[in-house]
């Protein structure tokens, strides 16, 4: 019995150096630092100023009058309201889910249970996607004479706005912390 349990001992001593020297030659790893290192309270208040939150509500808010500058162009270039209203049907398909998801989010946050957190992050994200289905299925009966080319050209306009909230955010904290209080 004795020589079974030796013998295990060395299978696993084997099995664990093998690893080990398998995780070591990893050229993945090459010029990465081995340990984790937490940042000190300073590093991370420095962190944070460098790299501002953007707020979701700012987000939606640039959404919005992107949205309707795109609606209102459309309609004096076209002269068709109908091409207008197409647009403005494809910022509301956007836009409203955008703020269900965001209200969601902040209700989410309180929560102090990560988990039921998580769970509910991901309902809110399905809630959001079939509110956007819904009204994107419901623009021919609310847009008379709808053009769904315009729809879409709202509606990718409309998401794309994010990716410019991001640099403008960035842009307005570096111009805020350089104004003198």
């Amino acid at each position: 019995m004795n020589t079974i349990v030796n013998d295990s001992d060395r299978a696993n001593a084997k099995t664990q150096k093998a690893v080990q020297s398998w995780d070591d030659a990893d050229p993945a790893d090459d010029g990465l630092e081995p340990d984790f290192k937490p940042l000190t309270p300073e590093q991370a208040a420095a962190w944070r100023q460098r790299n501002p939150v953007t707020s979701p509500w700012r987000v939606l808010a640039l959404q919005v009058l992107v949205g309707v500058a795109v609606a209102v162009l459309t309609g004096v270039v076209s002269g068709q309201f109908r091409l207008a209203a197409s647009v403005a049907w494809g910022v509301v398909s956007v836009v409203v889910p955008g703020v269900v998801f965001a209200r969601a989010l902040a209700r989410q946050m309180r929560l102090k249970q990560a988990g039921a957190a998580l769970a509910g992050l991901f309902v809110w994200e399905l809630v959001k996607i079939v509110l956007t289905v819904a009204l994107l299925l419901v623009a021919p009966k609310v847009v008379a004479g709808l053009s769904w080319l315009a729809l879409v050209a709202g509606f990718v306009v409309t998401m794309k706005v994010y990716w410019l909230a991001i640099p403008i955010g960035a842009a307005l904290g570096r111009m805020r912390r350089k104004t003198p209080a």
